[in-house]
């Protein structure tokens, strides 16, 4: 018996000690459980956040794109100087739901009203005017520049939709070039921002200096969150009497809701 003794310790060591089979299915259990913990939180977070942004500058399209989802209807708009918002259903399913929120395009209050609802956001839709584009470039891109630095969006980097509205219009912009030029611009931007002097603490006086990859030509595929372009039309091609012509649209917010 005493010459087994040792033999038998060590086996009642091997048992308590698991060896490297166990001890990888203890380590890959472990890390699907943070994966899912991790997951849970995320979902959370987005879950938490209803909230569809419609920005742009004045007169792109965005009142009569908001009261076009949700009723249907033609109706005649004014420059808004507040926000609007409602529960959007995105299907039959009641669970398939956003809140758009229509938030003014004015110069001198698109951006407070921004800061009050961009951490709700789960996406944004930005309207551009198809038609006034080429004139109103270098502003569209001002405004969208200081939406994609934003902290707050870019840290909860939403979905983000370009609509360019008005296609029933014969001049209008395609989806492409607005795109393009879009691009052109926020890379100008970037450039110019990054250059900008520094204040006495050393602290840049022109924002955050870097947008995309340094570098490298601005591109959308850069951001952090997935960017879209659709062509739309809130009038439609009918004007009063016909439908909106948004189903790109429709389809986008369905896919997020």
């Amino acid at each position: 018996a005493g010459g087994l003794e040792p033999h038998l310790e060590a086996l009642r060591q091997e048992l308590r000690a698991p060896g490297p089979a166990v001890l990888s299915v203890l380590l890959a259990l472990l890390a699907v459980a943070i994966t899912f913990l991790i997951w849970r939180v995320v979902q959370g977070r987005r879950s938490s956040r209803k909230a569809v942004l419609l920005l742009g500058l004045c007169d792109a399209g965005k009142t009569l794109l908001f009261a076009r989802l949700l009723t249907g209807k033609y109706r005649d708009t004014q420059t808004s100087i507040t926000d609007s918002s409602a529960v959007y259903r995105a299907s039959n399913d009641k669970s398939a739901n956003v809140t758009l929120i229509d938030l003014p395009g004015h110069e001198s209050l698109r951006h407070q009203f921004l800061e009050r609802f961009k951490a709700a956001a789960r996406a944004i839709v930005f309207v551009v005017d198809s038609v006034a584009f080429q004139r109103e470039v270098k502003d569209v891109a001002e405004f969208l520049y200081q939406v994609l630095v934003d902290s707050t969006v870019l840290k909860n980097a939403p979905a983000l939709l370009i609509a360019c509205n008005k296609q029933d219009v014969t001049m209008a912009k395609s989806a492409k070039l607005i795109q393009q030029q879009l691009e052109k611009e926020l890379n100008t931007l970037r450039v110019t921002r990054s250059a900008a002097p520094t204040s006495l603490d050393g602290s840049a006086t022109g924002g955050p200096a870097q947008l995309g990859k340094k570098g490298k030509d601005f591109d959308f595929s850069q951001l952090p969150m997935k960017v879209e372009f659709v062509e739309c039309s809130a009038r439609g091609s009918k004007g009063e009497e016909g439908d909106a012509d948004f189903e790109g649209l429709e389809k986008w917010l369905a896919k997020i809701a």
